[in-house]
């Protein structure tokens, strides 16, 4: 197994945090909004929608119910 072997072709956060944000964006919330329902700082779920932060399984749940879906939603395909 070479050093390339391990690399992922996509990083996972991204199409995580555009997930996140079309949902959001679909329910018509702000991140404020989202900010509000989960407890999280928007500047954090905004970092997350960009795929900057990997978010801990404790904030994808808070995510997910703040937004009214299941945590799987936020995952999509999983095909990343």
């Amino acid at each position: 197994m070479n050093q390339n072997d391990s690399v992922m072709p996509t990083d996972p956060r991204t199409p995580f945090g555009l997930r996140v944000r079309k949902i959001r964006i679909q329910k018509k919330l702000t991140l404020e909004k989202l900010s509000e329902l989960t407890g999280l700082h928007a500047t954090y779920l905004g970092e997350i929608e960009r795929g900057i932060r990997n978010p801990a399984l404790v904030s994808i749940v808070r995510i997910a119910r703040g937004l009214n879906v299941t945590p799987a939603k936020l995952f999509g395909s999983g095909r990343w």
